[in-house]
C-alpha cells in the first residue's frame, strides 16, 4: 500500500510542478449578465489556452492570463456561448449572454457532426432531455452507475440489476435497454446478439462523456436502430484543442477508491493529443460479496490539416471484474425430508441474509469467493473524418472496431440447492452464505476419481462471450442554403461471436468430463483459467480446454438511410427512411459429428420510416408531432435454438413497431416547460422465459410468440432559473403499459430440448412489468457562494409490476382465474451533493461530495416475477479534482 501511495504522490507532484510554469500575467475582469440579472457559474476561459474561472454570485469574474491578446469564451448551459475579443484592455465591462431555448449539444460535438444525430429543441420535433458534462461529473462518476445520470428525465427508470458494479438496467417508457438504442459518437453499441447494454464494459465512460442526450420515442437518428423506447446519444471527448489537464481522487463507501489523470497537449500546429488513465477498486458496492476492480484508458489523436478536413482517432477501454449479487426471495425456501420437515436451505431469502447479505458469496480458506462474477475487456477504437466539401456539402465518416473478451463465472455441475440435499449442512450456511468448505469436502469424498460430470460434483466455470465487431457509418449532408437539407448514408457492420465454457476453480476435484460428439468418451479437462479481464484478452481457453458447449455465430448488417428536412423561422419538418439486411449464421463444435457444423445463412430485411413537424405559432410557443413505423429484425438469440445450429420452429419473424407522439413546449428566458403525449404499439414480439411446466414441475423454457404491447402516456418536465444562483427543475410521467390479446406458447423441456406442451396465454389488460408506470421528480441547485453550491434531486416511483410469469398465467387459466402480476409499493430516491471550487494561482481545485439514499426497504426483496433489485440503501462518495 505504501508503494501505491508513493506512486500517486509522485504523479500528483509531477503534474503540479508541470502546471505551474508561468510568465508575466495580466488580469482580465468583467461581469456576465442576461441583460437584467447577473449570471452565476458561467465558465470563462481564454480560447486555445488552459485554465479558466467561473463567475461569482454577482456575475463577476477575474482571470489571469499571459496572453497579450486573444478571445475570451463564456459558456453556461441555457445561454448561447459568447466569444469576446481582447487586446490591451483589462476591464471588459458588462458582457450580456442571450438565453437559449435549448440544451443544445452543438457546443460539445467536436467530431462526427454529420453522424451524431443531435436533436435541437427549437427544431427537432421529438421529446428530448440533455445531461450536461457538469452534471455527469457531479452525479455520474465513481461508485454510481452511469445510467443514474439519466434518472431525472421523464419516463426513465434506472435499476441496479445484480447489485454489482456495472450491472445497471435502464428503462425508457417501459422498454428495457435492449429495446432502446445507445450510440457512442454515432456508433451503435447495443449488443449485436441480444440488443442488450452491459454497462460494466463501459465503466468510466462518465469520465470522457461531454454530454448525454436522451431522445424518448422514435428519436432523430437516421440509422435503422432499436429506438422502440428511445435513443441515448453519448457524446464523448475527442482531442481537446485547449491545453490543460486534471488529477482527481475519489473515495466512497465500502472501501471505494478511484484515481484519474488526464492531459491535453492542445493544438500544436495541426496535431493534438489527449489521454486519460484511471484505476478503481472497492471491497463492495453495498451488499457483501460485490467487490470490484478495474482500469480505464482513453487516448485520442487529432489532426486538422486545414479548415476542410478534421481527423480524430480514439481508443477507449475499461477492463474490469466484479462480484455479483442477484435478487432474492423475501422468504427462504428449505428442502424437506419425507415427513415434510425442514432440512437444509434450498434458496436463501432476505429473512436470513438481511439487506446486505449475498447468497452468491462465501469464504474458502479464509478468502471471499463468489459463485457469480463478471469480468470483461472491450477495447473500442474509431477513426472519424469530417470533410467540409464546400459551403453546401459535407461528409462525415466513422470507421470503428471493438474486440470483446471475458464472461461470467457460475457453477458447473450440480449447483448448491441440489447439493443441499446430499451432504450435511447443505450448500448454504444458516446466514445464507455459501458453504464452500462443504462443497469441497463433498467433491473430495463423493466424486469417483475426482472427475466431475453432468450433475455429479460442482466446479466454477466461466461462460466466455468473446466477439470481434467492425463497422462503418457514413453520412453525406447537402444544405441548399434555402430551407431544405438532405442527408444520405450507410451503416455497415460485421460481427463474429464465440461462446464456450472454461474451468476457473476445481473446488477439490481433479478435472471435468469434457466428452462430446467429436471428442469421444473419457475426455477429461483439467486446466483452469483466471477470471481476469487482461488474461481473457490475451489467453482464452483453446478448443481442447473447453467444456459445456462451444459455438460461434456471424452477423452481418448492411443498411442505407436518407432524410429530407425543411426548416425556417417558424416551421420545421422532416421525413426519414432506412432499409437494412441482416444475415445470421451459426457454427457448433460440440453437438455434431465431423468437427464444426454450420447452419445455412438466413437473411432478413428490415426497414423504418418516420416523419414529424414542429410549429412556432408564437414567440416561445412550439407544438410538434411525429410518427413512424419500424419492421425490426429479431435478435440472434431468438433465431436459433440454444447451443445448436437449428433455426427455431416456427421461424421468428420481424417485430413491428408503430409510434405516435405530440407535444407542446413553452420557453421564455430562464424558464422552459414541455408536455408530451405518446402511443407505441409493439407487435409480433418473441419472448423466452425459463420456468417449470405441468404438475411434474418439468424444467425448461416457455417460447411465446405473437406478443403485442401497448405503451401510452403523458410526460411533463420543466426547468426554471428562479434567481441567478437558484435553479429548480422537475418532471412527472404517467404511463399505461399493457399487453394486448392472447399469445401462443410452446414449452421446451431442458434435457432433450423437445417441445412437450403448448397453449394460449390470455394477456389482454395485464400490466407490463419491471419499470414503474408512474414517476415524478423534483430537483434544485443553489449557489451559496460563487464557488460553493448544493444540489438535491428527489425521485418517486410507483405502479411497478412484476414481469409476467407464464407458469402463473397457465395456472390461473386452469383455475378459471384472472391473472394479475404482483405490484410493489412506491418508493423514493434522494440524491444530494455539495460542490466547492477555488483557484490556486491559475489552477483550479474542486471538492465534491454526494449521497444517494433509497427509501422503502421492501424493494430490496423480490416478489413474484422480479428478476432484479435496486440494490442500494445509502451510498456516498467524495472527490477532489485538481485542474491545470
Amino acid at each position: 500500500m505504501a508503494k501505491k501511495t508513493t506512486k500517486w504522490a509522485t504523479l500528483v507532484a509531477f503534474f503540479v510542478m508541470f502546471s505551474n510554469f508561468s510568465w508575466a500575467q495580466r488580469l482580465l475582469i468583467g461581469k456576465v449578465t442576461d441583460g437584467t440579472y447577473p449570471i452565476a457559474g458561467a465558465t470563462v476561459a481564454v480560447k486555445g489556452l488552459s485554465g479558466g474561472t467561473s463567475t461569482d454570485s454577482e456575475g463577476n469574474f477575474s482571470l489571469s492570463t499571459d496572453a497579450e491578446s486573444g478571445e475570451l469564451v463564456i459558456r453556461i448551459l441555457g445561454f448561447t456561448t459568447r466569444t469576446v475579443p481582447f487586446s490591451t484592455e483589462s476591464n471588459l465591462g458588462t458582457l450580456v449572454l442571450t438565453a437559449s431555448d435549448s440544451q443544445s449539444l452543438e457546443e460539445v460535438v467536436v467530431v462526427g457532426r454529420g453522424i451524431i444525430d443531435i436533436a435541437e429543441d427549437r427544431k427537432t420535433p421529438i421529446a428530448v432531455s440533455t445531461v450536461s458534462r457538469a452534471e455527469i461529473l457531479n452525479k455520474g462518476v465513481g461508485n454510481v452507475e452511469f445510467p443514474e445520470i439519466m434518472k431525472n428525465t421523464p419516463s426513465v427508470f434506472v435499476t441496479n440489476q445484480a447489485g454489482g458494479f456495472g450491472d445497471g438496467q435502464n428503462f425508457v417508457r417501459g422498454f428495457d435497454q435492449s429495446n432502446t438504442a445507445y450510440l457512442l459518437n454515432g456508433q451503435p453499441i447495443n449488443g449485436m446478439e441480444d440488443g442488450n447494454m452491459y454497462w460494466s464494459n463501459w465503466s468510466s465512460i462518465a469520465d470522457i462523456a461531454n454530454a448525454v442526450q436522451v431522445q424518448r420515442g422514435l428519436g432523430s437518428s437516421k440509422l435503422a436502430i432499436s429506438s422502440v423506447g428511445g435513443t441515448v446519444n453519448i457524446v464523448t471527448k475527442a482531442t481537446d484543442f485547449e491545453k490543460g489537464g486534471s488529477v482527481r481522487f475519489l473515495t466512497g463507501n465500502n472501501g471505494y477508491a478511484k484515481g484519474t489523470v488526464s492531459y491535453n497537449t492542445g493544438l500544436n500546429g495541426k496535431w493534438g493529443f489527449s489521454f486519460m488513465l484511471d484505476y478503481w477498486r472497492a471491497d463492495a458496492k453495498y451488499a457483501i460479496g460485490t467487490a470490484g476492480e478495474g482500469q480505464s484508458y482513453f487516448f485520442s489523436v487529432g489532426f486538422k490539416p486545414n479548415e476542410r478536413h478534421n481527423f480524430n482517432f480514439m481508443v477507449f477501454g475499461a477492463p474490469q471484474w466484479h462480484d455479483q449479487n442477484y435478487s432474492k426471495a423475501l422468504v427462504t425456501r428449505y428442502n424437506t425430508d419425507a415427513e415434510g420437515n425442514r432440512t437444509t436451505i434450498n434458496n436463501p431469502g432476505y429473512d436470513i441474509t438481511g439487506i446486505k447479505g449475498n447468497s452468491n458469496y462465501g469464504y474458502l480458506d479464509g478468502k471471499g469467493l463468489a459463485i457469480r462474477k463478471n469480468y470483461y475487456h472491450k477495447p473500442v477504437a474509431n477513426l472519424n473524418w469530417d470533410f467540409n466539401i464546400n459551403e453546401s456539402s459535407s461528409l462525415s465518416t466513422v470507421l470503428y472496431a471493438s474486440i470483446g473478451r471475458g464472461g461470467g463465472v457460475g457453477p458447473l455441475g450440480s449447483g448448491l440447492s441440489f447439493l443441499g440435499q446430499q451432504f450435511g449442512g447443505g450448500g448454504y450456511l444458516p446466514n445464507g452464505l455459501i458453504n464452500w468448505q462443504g462443497v469441497v469436502d463433498y467433491n473430495r469424498e463423493t466424486i469417483a476419481d475426482g472427475i466431475g460430470s453432468g450433475y455429479n460434483g460442482t466446479m466454477l466455470r466461466a461462460s466466455a462471450n468473446n466477439h470481434a465487431w467492425y463497422g462503418l457509418v457514413t453520412n453525406y449532408n447537402f444544405d441548399t442554403q434555402n430551407y431544405f437539407t438532405f442527408n444520405v448514408g450507410a451503416d455497415i457492420r460485421f460481427y463474429r461471436g464465440d461462446h464456450f465454457q472454461q474451468l476457473v476453480n476445481k473446488l477439490g476435484l481433479q478435472g471435468w468430463d469434457g466428452s462430446n460428439t467429436n471428442r469421444g468418451d473419457d475426455y477429461v479437462v483439467e486446466k483452469t483459467f483466471k477470471a481476469n479481464p487482461w488474461t481473457a484478452l490475451f489467453n482464452p481457453a483453446g478448443e481442447a480446454y473447453r467444456v459445456g458447449y462451444d459455438n460461434s455465430e456471424q452477423l452481418n448488417y448492411q443498411g442505407i438511410f436518407g432524410q429530407a428536412e425543411f426548416s425556417n423561422e417558424t416551421v420545421s419538418a422532416f421525413i426519414q427512411g432506412a432499409i437494412s439486411n441482416q444475415s445470421y449464421q451459426k457454427f457448433d463444435r460440440w453437438n455434431y459429428e465431423g468437427g464444426e457444423a454450420k447452419s445455412d445463412v438466413e437473411n432478413k430485411l428490415g426497414y423504418n420510416i418516420k416523419g414529424g413537424a414542429s410549429f412556432d405559432f408564437a414567440e416561445g410557443h412550439t407544438i410538434f408531432a411525429n410518427t413512424g413505423f419500424y419492421s425490426r429484425q429479431p435478435f440472434l438469440d431468438n433465431v436459433f435454438v440454444q447451443n445448436t445450429v437449428d433455426f427455431t420452429d416456427p421461424v421468428v419473424e420481424n417485430e413491428e413497431i408503430f409510434g405516435l407522439e405530440a407535444g407542446y413546449r413553452f420557453t421564455i428566458p430562464n424558464f422552459t416547460v414541455s408536455l408530451n403525449g405518446y402511443y407505441t404499439s409493439w407487435a409480433n414480439r418473441f419472448l423466452l422465459f425459463n420456468g417449470t411446466y405441468s404438475d411434474d414441475r418439468i424444467e425448461g423454457a416457455y417460447l411465446i410468440t405473437g406478443i403485442k404491447q401497448l405503451h401510452k402516456g403523458l410526460e411533463l418536465d420543466f426547468q426554471a432559473q428562479v434567481l441567478p444562483q437558484w435553479m429548480i427543475r422537475g418532471y412527472g410521467s404517467i404511463g399505461d403499459w399493457q399487453y394486448d390479446g392472447s399469445s401462443p406458447f410452446r414449452f421446451r423441456e431442458e434435457v432433450n430440448s423437445e417441445i412437450i406442451g403448448n397453449g394460449e396465454l390470455p394477456l389482454s389488460g395485464v400490466k407490463i412489468g419491471n419499470a414503474p408506470q408512474t414517476s415524478f421528480g423534483l430537483g434544485t441547485k443553489y449557489n451559496i457562494l460563487s464557488d460553493l453550491s448544493v444540489d438535491v434531486d428527489f425521485n418517486f416511483y410507483t405502479d411497478l409490476y412484476a414481469q409476467v410469469d407464464p407458469e402463473n398465467v397457465v395456472e390461473a387459466v386452469l383455475e378459471d382465474e384472472v391473472y394479475k402480476p404482483e405490484k410493489l409499493d412506491g418508493f423514493g430516491v434522494v440524491d444530494a451533493g455539495l460542490t466547492y471550487a477555488f483557484n490556486i494561482g491559475t489552477q483550479r481545485l474542486k471538492l465534491r461530495g454526494n449521497v444517494l439514499n433509497l427509501f422503502n426497504k421492501e424493494y430490496f426483496g423480490r416478489k413474484d416475477g422480479f428478476g432484479y433489485f435496486y440494490g442500494l440503501g445509502t451510498t456516498w462518495n467524495a472527490s477532489l479534482t485538481y485542474s491545470f
